[in-house]
């Protein structure tokens, strides 16, 4: 009984902060629409939408600078291995920083692909070059940010990376007002103050890192090995740990691929069923991405906690934290889906006013309540599989989900229409889920 109190207690800690921190992090993007909102020009606001979509895309795929530094870090952590904690905050933040770097370079060729790829009206891609040559240069903040915020999740931290994002957003009001309605800039003005609060952000975090963990750098005859238990570990080559960092972010960027392909593609089919299936489409996406901001924290708690247990080789405490994950991850998806079922219509009237779309949004609403059931073991064991580092098996489940998305959608559509796609996306979740439990007791019984 204790220890299970001990072991809720570890994945709240986790858990708790970064719901949080996935709640406030959209507000961002939320904030700039808001703003320019009140400029007075519809264009202006096709041109944030569209901006902001471009850099959630390209910075989507290099989330890997997340996901791999946490999970490594948490194993290195559970090792007490001081010497690889130091190793990959610094490989985390050099990939972050050559990333940006190309990112910066081609910044011309990719706002071009993107105002072509999103079908950019022309009123406002004039707009848009605006926002992207701005923000662009807040690509190391950002990627750097990735960096430093799976590391500290890896050092079973996720308060100062809620920190992070609260004062970020902060800062982002506050420098959008000024230069927008003090200084009387329009989408410059916006773009500055979103480019100023990722650099604030990135810095914060830098400074809590030098308030809290320089001692881990300062000392370098400190924790030079680590040790299972009684038994000391020996070092890990730079060169290992350095093709093993390379190894799991590839592994995570390829399915990560897999995933923007999925929901592209669920966003395209949607809008050549025209205006009305897109838009109900996106409301229902939206009590999705709700439940996943709340699903996501028990995910980074699996990358953290079962990352150290994982690391340690403590397979027991390893296992206890598996089930805890899986009984907190289902009372959540019990929750949501009594809240959607019984309140599902009215969270929609909050979302439109459009009476048609919500009429509309009656005959898919069912595939909302099962959205729930079937992703709850995708994202427990994501967040495993990344404390872990059993990425390939990630990327195997994605792919092969990916490719029974694509293969149901193709078959079902000419009899089922909308309702084919739904159940392809449905479908998708659920095989996510399914190949990860088989390579998961596979993986425990080897």
């Amino acid at each position: 009984m204790v220890r299970s109190i001990s072991r809720n207690k570890q994945i709240l800690h986790i858990a708790v902060p970064s719901i949080i921190t996935n709640i406030t992090v959209p507000l961002l993007g939320l904030v700039d629409v808001a703003i320019v909102g009140h400029i007075g020009d519809a264009a202006y606001i096709s041109a944030i939408a569209i901006g902001s979509m471009l850099f959630n895309v390209v910075y989507w795929l290099f989330g890997f600078l997340r996901m791999g530094t946490s999970g490594m870090t948490a194993q290195a952590y559970g090792q007490r291995n001081f010497a690889e904690m130091r190793r990959l905050l610094r490989q985390s933040l050099f990939v972050a920083m050559g990333v940006a770097l190309v990112l910066m370079v081609l910044q011309y060729p990719l706002c071009k692909a993107g105002l072509w790829l999103m079908n950019t009206p022309a009123d406002s891609q004039p707009l848009v070059n605006d926002y992207f040559y701005i923000c662009i240069w807040g690509a190391p903040a950002v990627l750097g940010l990735y960096g430093l915020s799976g590391w500290y999740i890896g050092m079973q931290n996720t308060r100062i990376p809620m920190m992070v994002s609260i004062l970020q957003n902060v800062v982002n009001i506050l420098m959008s007002l000024l230069l927008v309605f003090g200084l009387k800039m329009k989408i410059e003005g916006v773009a500055l103050g979103t480019l100023i609060a990722q650099w604030m952000g990135f810095l914060i975090a830098v400074v809590f890192w030098l308030r809290y963990y320089r001692k881990h750098f300062a000392d370098r005859s400190h924790g030079l090995n680590g040790s299972h238990g009684d038994k000391p570990i020996l070092p890990i080559n730079p060169k290992t740990s350095l093709r093993r960092f390379l190894s799991v972010n590839r592994d995570i960027f390829l399915r990560t691929i897999a995933l923007v392909a999925v929901n592209f593609f669920f966003i395209s089919a949607g809008a050549k069923q025209g205006s009305q299936i897109l838009a109900v489409n996106t409301l229902l996406m939206t009590l999705f991405t709700l439940y996943s901001y709340f699903l996501d924290g028990f995910a980074y708690a699996g990358e953290a906690v079962g990352g150290r247990y994982w690391g340690s080789l403590q397979l027991q405490p390893f296992r206890e934290v598996t089930r805890a994950l899986f009984l907190w991850g289902g009372g959540v998806m019990l929750v949501f889906t009594i809240v959607y079922a019984f309140g599902g219509s009215q969270f929609l009237h909050l979302l439109t006013s459009d009476e048609a779309v919500i009429r509309a949004s009656e005959d898919y609403f069912p595939w909302a309540l099962v959205i729930p059931v079937c992703g709850l073991a995708a994202f427990i064991f994501d967040g495993l599989f990344i404390g872990m580092t059993a990425t390939r098996g990630m990327l195997i489940s994605c792919a092969t989900a990916a490719l029974v998305f694509f293969a149901t959608y193709y078959i079902l559509y000419p009899l089922w229409h909308n309702h084919a796609l739904w159940f392809a996306f449905v479908l998708f979740l659920f095989m996510r889920g399914l190949v990860q439990f088989i390579i998961f007791c596979r993986t425990i019984q080897s």
